[in-house]
């Protein structure tokens, strides 16, 4: 949720926004409009009120006719101010609907278009000529199931489409990305989580994902509950409405929990294999800090993210998300694409959003300073979502035997084991 009091003084700005983003223009003149129709009908009801306070006095005083016209305007009044408070309600009502209905505030550094109009900051590592070592590339299925690591024939026969099982070396694969990040993470302060899978609609709605992202979400309709699509959700939603001292800041979280999505609108996207999946597992970062420091959170929330694919020994790419594909909450948003041979280009594995002050507004977060309470920001970053990385990790370090030769950052949380081989 964006600040009011903004919109009020420079609607225009906020109008360049909307568009920047492909989202309605319209919005903001029909906010303005209720906004002010909420001010002036709280207006109204308080001069309704202060009247209806002082004809009380005058007809503890009256005497005779002048009594009974009081009383008889006592009785009007009283229908005035009912009236009067149904409008503010309904007032407040809708302008607090179109304002949870903006997107956020875009920054002005962010790419303006469509999906495919972002700009690439960096490349990172140099793709391996398969070519040049004599051999064809194998995708992550063939070498999952040479491995016995990915199963997705028993994965659709028990869950359908977009589901898959993990054995073997593929689900210690998993835990170990799990304790590589966490160990990063803890390393560098974060307090690490384990989230709730099921959340309350406040929170779902509070960081954002009941708007464009809604038709993704899965919903429990029976409890009124959610199946979070990140632990994104979880986190922004821990400190709800709650203030926070200043000198608690920066506040940093890793999140650990299993992640459903229903990939709406993908039919015929990535049907073979573990890209896109219904349910995965991911470790998230998730920020609470000052919005004069919330942009250099974003950087450094990156950094940490190529920290992790440093250490995989994966060539990647950084981009610059353009305003159209940012999503509701973020004001700028910087993903990392690792590179997938046998697809011959990058797909995104990690991604860093600053949300500034969206989330805390709607979440009812706030900070407290010199003995002032304001809004705080928020920033969220992916550490590690597993199936994409395990995609990475065997297709960038296959070998021609079929075997995956795994980088010396992961050995450790594999048990000291240097390759993963196929099974006999």
């Amino acid at each position: 949720m964006i600040d009011l009091r903004l919109l009020r003084e420079d609607p225009d700005r906020v109008r360049a926004s909307q568009r920047a983003r492909g989202e309605d223009v319209d919005l903001v003149d029909a906010l303005i409009a209720a906004d002010e129709r909420r001010r002036s009908s709280g207006s109204r009801f308080d001069e309704l009120r202060n009247e209806q306070k002082g004809l009380g006095k005058q007809v503890a005083r009256a005497q005779g006719e002048e009594k009974a016209a009081l009383l008889q305007r006592t009785k009007e009044l009283a229908a005035e101010v009912k009236a009067a408070d149904a409008e503010q309600s309904e007032a407040k009502e809708e302008a607090e609907r179109l304002l949870r209905s903006l997107a956020n505030l875009l920054d002005p550094a962010a790419p303006i278009g469509g999906e495919e109009d972002f700009v690439t900051l960096e490349e990172i590592g140099t793709p391996r000529d398969f070519a040049a070592e004599g051999f064809e590339p194998r995708d992550h299925v063939e070498l999952g199931s040479l491995l016995g690591a990915i199963d997705m024939e028993r994965g659709a026969k028990v869950a359908g489409s977009r589901s898959y099982y993990l054995t073997g070396a593929g689900a210690l694969l998993e835990l170990a990305l799990v304790n590589m990040a966490m160990a990063q993470a803890t390393a560098l302060g974060f307090i690490p989580m384990i989230t709730p899978a099921l959340v309350r609609p406040a929170a779902m709605d509070g960081t954002g994902f009941l708007g464009q992202a809604a038709e993704n979400v899965y919903h429990l309709p029976q409890e009124d509950r959610y199946l979070v699509g990140t632990s994104e959700v979880p986190l922004a939603a821990y400190h709800m409405d709650e203030i926070l001292e200043a000198g608690q800041l920066p506040l940093r979280y890793a999140g650990f929990s299993s992640c459903f999505r229903r990939e709406a609108g993908t039919y015929g996207k990535d049907t073979r294999g573990i890209i896109r999946v219904h349910q995965f597992e991911k470790v998230e970062m998730f920020v609470y800090t000052t919005p004069e420091e919330a942009e250099a959170e974003h950087r450094r929330l990156l950094q940490w993210e190529k920290d992790f694919l440093n250490a995989l020994e994966l060539p990647y790419r950084v981009i610059d998300v353009a305003s159209g594909d940012l999503g509701a909450s973020a004001a700028r948003k910087f993903d990392i694409e690792a590179w997938i041979p046998t697809q011959g280009k990058y797909r995104e594995v990690t991604s860093t959003s600053n949300t500034t002050e969206y989330q805390s507004r709607r979440l009812s977060i706030r900070m407290r300073e010199s003995g002032q309470v304001r809004p705080l920001a928020t920033l969220n970053g992916t550490l590690a979502a597993i199936p994409r990385l395990i995609v990475a990790l065997l297709e960038n370090h296959q070998q021609a035997d079929g075997s995956v030769v795994l980088p010396e950052a992961l050995r450790p949380f594999m048990g000291g084991r240097t390759t993963l081989d196929p099974v006999k």
